[in-house]
């Protein structure tokens, strides 16, 4: 089921590395409520290794949840595991395979810790 408020609109930035939103993107996590990403925020989506097979497995997946935890490490909203746990449920949410979204959160709970409310 999915639970994003509305759709993700983003814009590429000069750089060709980070999207900025257009608009605020929100989405119902359950047991969190409504997380509000604001319009304006800037986002690498998920920032995978570019080791060629990782990749290839996992670079183009789950954008609109790897804003939400962008988001969520940014602002410090929730704990790390909270806000690991939420981006496992919005990539189950957005569709993404089993194994998929278990790799990408298993990418995240090893080598996010620096990146928090950094």
């Amino acid at each position: 089921m999915n639970r994003y408020v509305q759709s993700l609109q983003v814009e590429l930035q000069p750089d060709r590395e980070t999207w900025r939103l257009l608009a605020p993107f929100s989405y119902l996590a359950p047991g969190h409520g409504l997380i509000t990403v604001p319009a304006g925020f800037e986002t690498d989506f998920a920032s995978v290794p570019r080791w060629p097979l990782t990749f290839a497995l996992l670079g183009s997946y789950g954008h609109a949840a790897a804003v939400i935890h962008d988001w969520l490490y940014t602002s410090g909203a929730l704990s790390r595991a909270d806000a690991d746990q939420v981006f496992h449920e919005a990539l189950r949410s957005s569709g993404i395979a089993r194994w998929r979204a278990w790799l990408m959160w298993g990418g995240v709970r090893i080598g996010g810790a620096g990146r928090y409310m950094r």
